[in-house]
């Protein structure tokens, strides 16, 4: 198992990073015994899991229940825990509340969107004790005031300013940092002047190392084929023939048979 040490040792040592984001126990149980390094529980559940169109409908309660459910299936993996949407920003109080909830559903850190504003709350919480991941470039939770999923910091002054919050963020305590949608070679920059790992989605290859959705890497959705998105397996058409198999059988009543009964 992982610890949160061993983090920036494979830094200095350039042994790349895979992280997974996992949200139930059955996806958790397999990815417990495979050689991923991490696990994310992500708030993207609400949109991967639950239907709706963004982070944002992720409450504190989803994520403790999910974060659980992974932690049963994954009891190996390093397993860090997404801070839902204002979980982290009605006050210092309700946020150790919030920390506290993720942590005791089986969280071993949390991460936390964004930079601006957000360096006190992350020093308090690191502080107190919890590991922190920090989170720049496309930061769902932030969509609508991004204005859509898009590449973040490919004009000077939006790319420098995402380097000085870095640099903040690891003043401010993180243990590593995802880089989410940003020009590789500006993640690159980051990830050489930082001391801390950072772990690249849609952020090119000279990040620390990468993290996908269990989801797409399996490739569970025909309709979502970002640039940045390799699939390792066509899930979809392999279930939705084994559904129609199974539907056949039935129908034709080769299931189940003599062997296959009481």
């Amino acid at each position: 198992m992982k610890k949160i040490q061993d983090f920036q040792k494979m830094k200095s040592d350039g042994q790349k990073i895979s992280m997974v984001t996992c949200y139930d126990y059955v996806s958790a149980t397999i990815a417990n015994h495979s050689n991923v390094d991490a696990v994310l529980v992500g708030d993207s559940a609400a949109m991967v899991m639950h239907g709706f169109d963004t982070t944002i409908n992720a409450s504190l309660d989803m994520m403790a229940i999910h974060v659980g459910a992974v932690r049963r299936g994954a009891p190996d993996k390093f397993l860090i825990a997404d801070m839902p949407f204002l979980a982290h920003r009605r006050g210092m109080k309700l946020t150790m509340e919030a920390v506290d909830a993720l942590l005791k559903a089986g969280g071993e850190a949390i991460k936390i969107e964004g930079g601006e504003g957000q360096f006190d709350i992350i020093s308090h919480i690191v502080e107190s004790g919890v590991p922190v991941m920090g989170h720049l470039g496309l930061t769902p939770q932030s969509i609508h005031q991004l204005g859509g999923y898009k590449v973040q910091g490919r004009e000077n002054s939006k790319a420098t300013s995402l380097q000085n919050q870095a640099k903040e963020l690891e003043r401010a305590g993180i243990f590593a940092l995802v880089l989410e949608l940003v020009p590789s070679r500006l993640a690159e920059k980051i990830t050489d002047t930082l001391s801390v790992p950072t772990i690249g989605i849609g952020a090119g290859p000279k990040t620390s190392g990468q993290v996908l959705v269990w989801q797409d890497v399996l490739g569970m959705n025909n309709g979502f084929n970002p640039k940045f998105l390799r699939k390792y397996l066509n899930g979809y058409e392999l279930i939705a023939n084994a559904l129609n198999q199974f539907d056949a059988d039935v129908k034709t009543q080769k299931f189940p048979s003599t062997e296959e009964s009481f």
